[in-house]
């Protein structure tokens, strides 16, 4: 459509994905645009579309003539669109749909004959799984896999109670909540005694699926009732989960069941061996995730990206001795599987490391084995995404308290790893001395300094650092006592927003956390407004700031907005996600100065690099400013800039931005 999706919303993305699962000879677009409409897509499928491609469209948008839709382009001008797009993107097939004629396909096959079809390089899709709308990836960039666990009848007494009145709406809500805590991928698992679960998983998936842009892991222990979900669900979903329990014959279906609906397949550490059936050893969950490779990709014919291992997670609370090195041989299980097997995802449902600890102690426990299961080569995660605190947010004694109940750090002889440093005591427990610790402890949320002791200034970069938004407004309205609005912007927030930067990119800040800074950020801004002094006179230039598209991050674009508006600029920001034609239509309309591009994924420099390429191909020379995460100045000076013919700058920061702009 000339959305840019599909009617019911699908983004060419999504479609390619998800088809791609099948043994499809061919992919397209035929119907609703003409060919310039179509260009970006073709564009996309292009370079990442590994089979034929075809083009088939109107002969260009309708208009009403006389009182009948009438289509535009001539045979001569719809001939030469797509002999283009042969040329240029190698496309395979090529026809005419609503409003073509035989003089349309004519002039198409004549014009064709003096052209030569480019051959393609093909950029592979990455492994995703995708809902309604869109893809998600199961290796993130910036995070891990975040799959929300609280759609969970087993695990979630909220969930289990609208379940139990068929609250479907409530339950809706639950999920839209777990988006906005940052999940990419929503667990579902409706195993409830009594119940019809299969006509549960129906009814859920059909509402979810149309108000909430996530995928979904379908997650049971009857296979029967894992497909009515898949039949149910669009895109591709996640099965939860196969293993060698009941020997291969159930493994075997799932694995067939996960081939025939494309879907990726969580596999557990777990064996027909009666005796230790569940592996406890990183040895044995190693082994187990090997059987299950060969049996997964070599008789069934499954993508190794597909496969999730599961190493299981157990409690390291309970004080058996058998429970004691629970978590470390977890660790250690995902290190040995992700170096076997590079290509395959591993994943864990977190929170059990930590079940019948107190609340306050559940969070710290879970975020500091989160850490280390990253450092280990952990790719996702079954999670309750608020519940887990970065790094700057625990303090220093209850993180080593943790690490030293994860690494069973008692004294060698008695089967532990060894005394934590400093520690002589040989009856030493950190099960024990972990507990104590959070015995008055009612919140998991400790910084070092309490909010009382610090300065105003100090107040004001804490609450963008831990993304805190109590008593904000508070801390605004004393800090407007003191300074103008401006100066608290850049000098203190924007210090805060620096600090963030640097702790996401030395990896002791996750993605979910950057974003709820910004968002504390954003409603700071928004109080500060009213008291902003505009630069008087004439706008000192123009310019329209987007996240490229396929990108949904906007942290650093608002920033730059932020600066260049409050410096005598006119900022046109025109949001997330945005395709070419969006920013050069933008531009057109404004005759802005400049056009920023912004983007936090990988994935993003190479939007920007054929975004570049396509405005060179139209001859444009406007000046353009790069920025995000994933570009470095050297990258954007030494090969971005060469790609297009007018003036490209790297912009580090919001304040490089304005520096860019005043040049």
């Amino acid at each position: 459509e000339t959305t840019g999706t599909m009617l019911v919303g699908s983004s060419i993305e999504a479609v390619a994905s998800a088809v791609s699962r099948y043994p499809v000879a061919s992919l397209g677009l035929n119907c609703a645009t003409g060919p310039t409409e179509m260009t970006e897509h073709v564009r996309y499928l292009s370079k990442h579309w590994d089979r034929h491609l075809s083009v088939i469209p109107n002969a260009g948008l309708p208009v009403m003539v006389e009182g009948r839709a009438a289509f535009p382009l001539r045979p001569a001008s719809f001939a030469e669109a797509l002999s283009g797009f042969v040329e240029q993107f190698g496309i395979n097939i090529v026809g005419g749909c609503c409003g073509t004629t035989p003089a349309h396909i004519e002039a198409l096959a004549s014009t064709l004959t003096d052209r030569t079809r480019r051959p393609r390089e093909v950029t592979p899709l990455r492994a995703s799984c995708t809902s309604l709308y869109g893809p998600v990836e199961y290796r993130q960039d910036t995070s891990f896999l975040i799959v929300g666990e609280r759609l969970n009848a087993s695990g979630s007494k909220k969930f289990r109670d609208l379940l139990e009145v068929e609250d479907w709406d409530g339950i809706v809500a639950l999920a839209k909540g777990q988006l906005r805590d940052g999940s990419h991928v929503l667990d579902l698992n409706v195993d409830y005694a009594g119940r019809d679960n299969a006509r549960d998983m129906a009814e859920i998936i059909r509402r979810i699926v149309r108000q909430v842009d996530a995928p979904l892991m379908l997650d049971s222990t009857q296979p029967s009732t894992i497909e009515i979900g898949l039949r149910h669900a669009p895109g591709i979903c996640i099965i939860n989960s196969a293993n060698f329990e009941d020997g291969e014959e159930k493994f075997d279906h799932l694995c067939a069941m996960a081939k025939r609906f494309g879907a990726g397949l969580v596999i557990g550490s777990i064996d027909e061996d009666v005796e230790a059936a569940m592996a406890r050893t990183a040895a044995r969950k190693h082994e187990i995730a090997s059987r299950a490779f060969e049996r997964a990709t070599n008789v069934h014919g499954l993508a190794p990206s597909d496969l999730f291992f599961d190493p299981l997670v157990l409690p390291v609370s309970t004080g058996l001795e058998s429970d004691r090195r629970s978590a470390f041989e977890t660790i250690e299980g995902v290190r040995r599987i992700a170096a076997s097997f590079p290509d395959c995802q591993t994943t864990v449902g977190l929170s059990n490391v930590s079940f019948g600890l107190k609340p306050a102690a559940r969070v710290v426990l879970n975020s500091v084995f989160l850490h280390e299961l990253l450092e280990a080569g952990l790719t996702g995660a079954i999670v309750h995404a608020s519940k887990i605190l970065p790094r700057n947010r625990i303090e220093d004694e209850h993180w080593k308290a943790a690490l030293d109940l994860i690494h069973d750090r008692r004294d060698a002889s008695r089967g532990g790893t060894g005394l934590p440093e400093g520690v002589e005591d040989p009856d030493f427990d950190p099960l024990q001395a972990f507990i104590d610790l959070f015995k008055d402890v009612t919140s998991a949320s400790t910084s070092t300094d309490q909010a009382e002791d610090l300065t105003l200034e100090d107040r004001l970069r804490r609450h963008i650092i831990d993304g805190e938004k109590e008593h904000l407004v508070d801390t605004l309205d004393l800090a407007l006592e003191k300074y103008d609005a401006l100066a608290i912007i850049n000098d203190h927030l924007l210090d805060g927003m620096k600090v963030v930067g640097n702790l996401f990119g030395s990896g002791q800040m996750q993605l979910p956390f950057v974003l709820q800074s910004a968002e504390v950020m954003k409603q700071a801004v928004s109080h500060l407004e009213p008291h902003l002094e505009r630069a008087e006179g004439t706008s000192k230039g123009s310019i329209v700031l987007a996240t490229v598209k396929g990108d949904v991050h906007d942290i650093g674009k608002n920033l730059v907005d932020i600066i260049l508006s409050n410096n005598g600029y006119t900022v046109h920001n025109i949001g997330i996600k945005q395709p070419l034609p969006n920013i050069l239509e933008k531009w057109q309309e404004t005759n802005a100065t400049a056009i920023g591009l912004s983007g936090l994924l990988v994935k993003s420099v190479n939007v920007m690099e054929e975004n570049l390429k396509a405005m060179r191909e139209q001859g444009l020379t406007v000046p353009v400013i790069l920025g995000g995460a994933a570009l470095t100045r050297h990258y954007a000076e030494s090969h971005l800039r060469s790609l297009y013919d007018g003036e490209c700058f790297y912009g580090k920061d919001a304040f490089d931005g304005l520096r860019l702009m005043d040049h």
